[in-house]
């Protein structure tokens, strides 16, 4: 498991400086298996994580709950298919990670938690996965742009022109 955490223990929603306020990078699609060491991780972090809300279309058996390090942590699950992840400690206290596919090749995957951590940062989830190579396996024929920072289009698949998104 890689993390990346950017956010201060006291910042709060209408706080964020960006899309995100960090991104992981799990091993597999395992809830049971990966989602201790992250709460783990975070609570050392931000304190105690009451609730997550997870991508339903990137895990597999999602369970309704889980007892980490002695407290149970709720799980809720969205069908977005945005490749994020919601973490609450306390009532109106959420973060928001992005959350790298585990076939991520490790270059990728650091460029894109990187990206997501940027202070400022206001890409969407989709966005930084496609400019960073970490793309969610979907059909060939789907065009995808690789853009910069600002969300400018730096190449595009297929050949095509470049030029704004």
């Amino acid at each position: 498991m890689q993390l990346v955490v950017t956010v201060q223990t006291d910042q709060r929603d209408h706080a964020r400086a960006g899309m995100f306020d960090g991104a992981w990078w799990p091993h597999s699609r395992d809830v049971r298996a990966e989602l201790p060491g992250l709460i783990t991780a975070l609570s050392a972090h931000l304190g105690a994580i009451l609730r997550v809300g997870l991508d339903q279309d990137a895990w597999d058996d999602i369970p309704r709950s889980l007892t980490i390090g002695g407290r149970v942590v709720h799980i809720g699950w969205f069908t977005a298919s945005d490749d994020t992840m919601s973490v609450t400690r306390g009532f109106n206290d959420h973060f928001m990670l992005l959350v790298v596919p585990p076939w991520a090749t490790a270059p990728a995957a650091a460029a894109a938690m990187a990206m997501a951590a940027r202070t400022g940062n206001r890409m969407p989830a989709a966005t930084i996965l496609a400019a960073t190579g970490t793309i969610p396996e979907i059909p060939d024929a789907v065009p995808l742009l690789a853009v910069d920072a600002e969300g400018q289009r730096i190449q595009e698949a297929e050949g095509c022109a470049a030029g704004p998104v």
